[in-house]
């Protein structure tokens, strides 16, 4: 009996654990089937029979519900090993205790993964403490579901992961992590290097030191033959084949640890070399390296760093002599660092050169040679860094400027319209023969100057409102050739040259003339001894883009507008500034640097592009870039009705008119009542709101401005069309109609009107629009 029952518990224990019940459970019904052979007659056997009937029914019930489900978990064991079968990285099927049941293609050929190994045996050739990493993994995989960490190994960064199967089944997959690797100053020099901590153990070597040494080291004295070990000392260590000499450079890496380069000794060299031996080494190194004593002087250099620095750099100079621009004293930023107090923050300084502008970034570390500290700065060209750290810095400079611009166009455009609107009013009060009259002419002049100067704001600013039409540069420039003539005067020659096939071009043809009259009278002040101002109009068909000066001209066809004149040129660290607001290279009082500026803003508004070419005391070469219109294509100039000889006695017309700023509001709403029209005055969004709630009151037009405080112009105006559909608007604003364009389209009959406005000007248009 006691046979036949280890029989059965070594069948049932195939399947696990659980096996062991149902072996208790076979034996019980064993036990009653036998009971009931030796009990007395019935009732007692029959229920003893039925007893054991019962348990061994259940019995074969839970064994056949753990063959089915230990054939799944075989079909599913099965599925997916041929899934991560052609995996390309290496991934094994581990069971809950570590064995590996399934390997992949990858796993076998980098690590020899079989079935019947365990992983944490497999990963001990790379992992110093595999078990202990595999359990924290695990551990975190079973409560979340998954677990990853990158890992330092000797063979390099790899990426361990584990996803739980479940069933006690995990997946683990091993990937190397090539970023990292590559990414570590220390294997991109090709120098053998040792991370030494504080009690002398070995913390990491690099590649070439483990291939110097032929096999991993975990202490110095295990590697040196004699210690201590000092900076600058040639030693002997022991590799894996034989012994060698070779020099140690000592660098602190902070925190009690110390780098220790292996670096291979001169021919003839004594135990320990002078100064000029111990860089001797480092000559051909490919990193500019400069050895610094602690009040500043150079003590040593590489080849390197005299080509960075330049032929200024020679021993006993100091290092404030050859860079600036710390922000403190660099003897102090010394002793902080053999203090300990800066280890290892770079700074970026500027080189003394005066061949051209150059910075380096300037890593220190403190060494110790023969008991004295000295440091090592690693040199870096940031050159180009600080080049595009200027180019970012200015363009943000660029567009803030551009926005004070244009707010500053918008105040003035204010203060104008009050001028020169309660100045057109006083000429309705006084004829030509009033003592006043010149005056007020004088101010309507001077006022109309001051609005040309706020267009050149917005103009630089991008926000002027253009009204591109088709335009032929040969019909412009004859034109304009009565005008330019007159500008450049008597001394000064000007050419035209025109190309037979040119092409009509898309822009503002009154902004384009001042572009070229900007670039004449530029052309004109630089020959103050005369000579020839040449304008050349050219086709021009780009089959690439074209790269220059930072910016990408798409390819495609264009229009080409060159002035060039044979002037005193421009210098050139002057020239990338010539766009700039408010640059001039003109004399005090001849400039305003206004007009390059100006320029630039309406061509890029345009679409096009604008280039300089200049060589000091030859000449200046100004090219313009414009889109060439293709064949059919045209560009109309916004309609502008003709405009209506207003009638000189009352007219009919309620207006509401909705102005923040006080003097502008007073002198609309004067102008308007001259010509006979009611009006009625809000100074917000919201008191014209308040004011249309009178439904008994009727409105013909709405006369807006669209900043304000509170609510804009176009947000009231909706709110109000949708009780008085039929309403017309006419939007006001010292802003560029372009601003909110897209929120007039959507408004029906509406208008634009850009301050500064006369008199003239606002009558006619809301004349119009009520007629």
């Amino acid at each position: 009996m006691q046979k036949g029952a280890l029989k059965i518990g070594r069948v049932f224990g195939q399947f696990g654990p659980g096996g062991r019940r149902l072996v208790a459970l076979t034996i019980v019904a064993l036990l009653l089937a036998l009971l009931s052979l030796q009990a007395p007659p019935p009732p007692l056997p029959l229920a003893l029979l039925t007893g054991a009937a019962t348990l061994l029914t259940l019995v074969i019930l839970m064994v056949l519900q753990r063959y089915r489900r230990s054939r799944a978990q075989a079909l599913r064991f099965e599925i997916l090993s041929g899934f991560i079968q052609n995996d390309a990285i290496a991934t094994f099927i581990v069971s809950a205790d570590g064995e590996i049941r399934s390997a992949n293609t990858a796993a076998t050929v980098q690590f020899g993964g079989e079935p019947g190994q365990t992983l944490a045996g497999l990963l001990s050739k790379m992992l110093a403490n595999p078990c202990g990493i595999l359990f924290r993994l695990q551990s975190r995989a079973k409560s979340a579901g998954h677990a990853q960490e990158d890992i330092a190994t000797r063979i390099g960064h790899m990426r361990l992961s584990v996803r739980d199967m479940g069933r006690g089944g995990y997946i683990w997959r091993v990937e190397p992590v090539p970023s990292r690797t590559a990414s570590r100053g220390d294997e991109s020099l090709h120098l053998p290097m040792i991370m030494v901590g504080r009690s002398g153990a070995i913390l990491f070597m690099n590649a070439p030191a483990r291939a110097l040494i032929g096999s991993r080291v975990k202490s110095l004295d295990r590697l040196f033959t004699n210690l201590p070990v000092s900076s600058g000392q040639v030693c002997d260590i022991t590799t894996e084949n034989d012994s060698r000499s070779i020099m140690v450079a000592e660098v602190s890496a902070g925190a009690g640890r110390r780098a220790l380069y292996l670096l291979p000794p001169p021919k003839d060299h004594p135990q320990v070399f002078d100064q000029g031996q111990r860089w001797q080494v480092l000559q051909d190194l490919p990193v500019p390296l400069i050895k610094v004593a602690p009040d500043g002087s150079v003590l040593s250099f590489n080849r390197m760093a005299v080509r960075l620095i330049g032929n200024s750099l020679t021993t006993e100079v100091h290092l404030g002599q050859l860079m600036e621009g710390l922000g403190q004293l660099i003897t102090d930023w010394l002793k902080d660092t053999l203090a300990g107090r800066m280890v290892q923050k770079s700074e970026f300084l500027r080189l003394t050169r005066t061949d051209h502008e150059a910075f380096v970034q300037v890593t220190l570390n403190r060494v110790i040679e023969e008991g004295k500290p000295a440091l090592i700065a690693v040199l870096n060209d940031a050159t180009e860094l600080k080049s595009l750290e200027a180019q970012f810095v200015q363009s943000q400079k660029m567009q803030a400027i551009g926005q004070l611009a244009g707010g500053v166009a918008h105040d003035f455009n204010n203060l104008l319209t009050a001028i020169s609107g309660h100045c057109d009013l006083l000429l309705l009060r006084h004829d030509q023969g009033d003592p006043d009259y010149g005056d007020l002419v004088q101010i309507n002049q001077n006022a109309n100057r001051a609005a040309a100067l706020v267009g050149q704001l917005l103009a630089f600013s991008r926000k002027q409102t253009l009204r591109p039409e088709t335009v032929d540069l040969r019909d412009t420039l004859a034109d304009l050739t009565h005008l330019l003539n007159r500008l450049v005067g008597e001394k000064i020659t000007l050419t035209l040259n025109h190309d037979p096939v040119l092409q009509p071009i898309r822009a503002d043809k009154r902004q384009l003339e001042q572009v070229l009259m900007n670039l004449v009278v530029n052309a004109r002040d630089a020959m103050p001894g005369g000579g020839e101002i040449r304008i050349i109009t050219e086709c021009t068909a780009l089959d690439e883009p074209l790269l220059r000066d930072r910016v990408a001209v798409p390819a495609g066809q264009y229009v080409t507008v060159q002035v060039s004149d044979d002037g005193t040129g421009i210098a050139p660290d002057k020239l990338p500034k010539v766009f700039e607001p408010f640059f001039t290279t003109k004399r005090t009082g001849e400039g305003t640097g206004l007009g390059l500026s100006t320029a630039y803003g309406i061509i890029k508004q345009t679409g096009g592009f604008i280039f300089v070419d200049s060589i000091l005391g030859t000449g200046t070469d100004f090219i313009l870039y414009f889109p060439m219109l293709d064949a059919g294509e045209t560009a109309r100039p916004r309609p502008v009705q003709p405009a209506t000889r207003l009638p000189t006695k009352h007219a009919d017309g309620v207006i509401l008119l909705v102005e923040d700023e006080a003097p502008v509001r007073a002198f609309a709403s004067r102008a308007l009542r001259l010509r006979g029209y009611t009006v009625l005055e809000a100074e917000s969004a919201e008191a014209a709101l308040k004011t249309l709630e009178d439904e008994a009151l009727t409105i013909d037009v709405f006369v807006t401005d669209v900043v304000m405080p509170g609510m804009d112009g176009p947000t009231w105006v909706r709110e109000a069309l949708k009780h008085r559909p039929g309403v017309r608007v006419v939007f006001v604003s010292g802003y560029a109609e372009d601003s909110f364009g897209e929120e007039q389209t959507k408004i029906p009959n509406s208008v634009f009107l850009p301050k500064p406005f006369s008199l003239t000007d606002l009558t006619e248009t809301v004349h119009r629009q009520l007629h």
